[in-house]
């Protein structure tokens, strides 16, 4: 979406990744132009599995919409992997698979003290787009809850 966007205004075509690339470093720092292009952990893990918390957030104003999902060693309370799926801009995008970097091999009590502006600040968000952050923040926050709830529902 945000390449064919892209395109569309600065008027690029079918000219290829490269010159869109290009054309998005611009805009956007090279933080996020690396992970919209390079994206980690996209995918989805079972929401059935106990194991799995799942955090669903959006964006009404833009539209963004981000799943973000964790899966916990039952054991030892760590985060063993991540994943998302986000539908958004470039810096919602990037601002998930940062998210999904940071939460692995981390206890899910430690992950909750992760904030949008540290993101923001990793990835060189300008004022108007600190909202993907707050999302993926968000998105953290959701899935440990769901991860607790199921827990406490089986104990």
């Amino acid at each position: 979406m945000l390449r064919s966007g892209c395109s569309r205004i600065l008027g690029l075509g079918q000219q290829g990744k490269q010159a869109q690339s290009q054309a998005l470093l611009r805009f956007y720092h090279e933080r996020v132009v690396d992970h919209y292009n390079n994206p980690r952990n996209v995918g989805s893990f079972d929401k059935n599995d106990p194991d799995v918390g799942t955090g669903l957030v959006g964006a009404p104003a833009c539209g963004d919409v981000m799943k973000l999902q964790i899966k916990v060693d039952d054991q030892t309370g760590k985060i063993v992997d991540a994943c998302f799926k986000t539908f958004g801009c470039g810096s919602a995008i990037a601002s998930s698979s940062v998210a999904t970097e940071w939460v692995k091999g981390k206890q899910t009590e430690e992950v909750l003290s992760i904030k949008n502006t540290e993101i923001a600040k990793h990835l060189s968000l300008p004022p108007v787009k600190l909202h993907c952050s707050m999302l993926a923040e968000d998105a953290i926050k959701a899935a440990v809850k769901d991860y607790e709830a199921k827990r406490a529902k089986t104990e």
